[in-house]
């Protein structure tokens, strides 16, 4: 039955990629005819690129659902957001690659360690669609501004010559590191920290997973998930920017840096937002913390007014603001 599931799966995902790469063939086809750009430039997008933007997406998302890192339904969401995002800009999708992988496989590392499973990734680390659209939804939408903005234009960041797109890659680069940033504190907070958290908003101790609970490791963790990303879009800055406009450009290694905070200011975000508008209590049978008031549940923390999902998009967005502001401060 296993075998026949896989298989079916399997076939589900064959037949995506094929009706994926055709639309993508017809849509750059009728891009051509009907328009010449879709920028305020009329840039046009050549054949070249709009094929890696369509094989590499193909590429990466197949080898993540062999490793069991996506799910059928989580593959063929992130076929669409690398896509576009690799459309865009090539660090985009650098960010989005760094970010599927670490974090599945801090899930994965976890997932044996720990008894408080996480019922939105399924066994072995497997992002389905719903993660995968609450760890991208707002830099795909970022990545359609920049599209209709700037265009397919693979620019450093500076803010003093390139303002527009540098705050559009930087609120990329900031929802992506939040994502990252969170799940590493999670994931290696709880694992690795000796000693109970403490609740962000009033200091007090807290058993492990109550959300809004921090601790020194996981505010680490969080840092070091952020860089990662950076890296990752430094990375792509590195391989495509044209180098005039890297001889202008601030030292960009100054990216690195800036998805570090991304990520250590996402997590905070997250934490306080868990912490005041998302219930956490113990369950008085098994122990275990659970986050859903009812009959036999000690109440730790926070109101029943957000889930876990909604905290999650909440801070990206608010992340995506405030990354532009910071890169600023740092010299970008």
């Amino acid at each position: 039955m296993a075998n026949l599931a896989k298989q079916a799966a399997s076939g589900f995902l064959s037949m995506g990629v094929l009706l994926f790469v055709i639309t993508s063939l017809f849509l750059f086809i009728g891009k051509n005819l009907f328009f010449s750009g879709w920028t305020a430039d009329h840039a046009s997008i050549t054949p070249l690129r709009w094929l890696s933007s369509t094989m590499v997406p193909v590429i990466v998302v197949s080898w993540g659902h062999g490793r069991k890192s996506l799910s059928t339904s989580g593959a063929l969401l992130a076929l669409i957001v690398g896509f576009f995002l690799t459309l865009a800009h090539y660090s985009f999708f650098f960010c989005l690659l760094a970010l599927l992988i670490t974090s599945s496989k801090a899930s994965k590392y976890k997932q044996d360690s720990t008894a408080k499973q996480d019922e939105d990734v399924k066994e072995g680390g497997q992002m389905n669609w719903l993660q995968v659209l609450c760890n991208s939804g707002i830099a795909f939408e970022l990545c359609l501004l920049y599209l209709l903005d700037i265009g397919s234009s693979d620019l450093p960041v500076d803010f003093r010559h390139q303002y527009r797109a540098s705050w559009l890659g930087m609120a990329v680069l900031g929802a992506i590191s939040c994502c990252n940033g969170d799940t590493w504190a999670k994931e290696f907070g709880t694992l690795l920290a000796t000693a109970d958290p403490f609740l962000i908003t009033t200091f007090q101790k807290v058993p492990k997973g109550t959300n809004g609970g921090v601790t020194p490791v996981g505010i680490l963790s969080s840092f070091v998930g952020g860089l990662l990303i950076g890296v990752a879009y430094f990375f792509g800055i590195l391989m495509t920017a044209a180098s005039m406009d890297m001889e202008i450009a601030p030292n960009q290694l100054l990216v690195i840096l800036v998805g570090g905070l991304g990520g250590l200011v996402g997590s905070g975000l997250d934490s306080l937002l868990g912490a005041s508008l998302q219930f956490s209590g113990e369950d008085a049978k098994t122990g275990k913390i659970v986050e859903v008031a009812r009959e036999g549940v000690i109440p730790i923390a926070g109101k029943m007014v957000l889930d876990n999902h909604s905290v999650n998009l909440v801070s990206s967005i608010l992340t995506a603001l405030l990354l532009p502001k910071i890169a600023l401060a740092v010299g970008l």
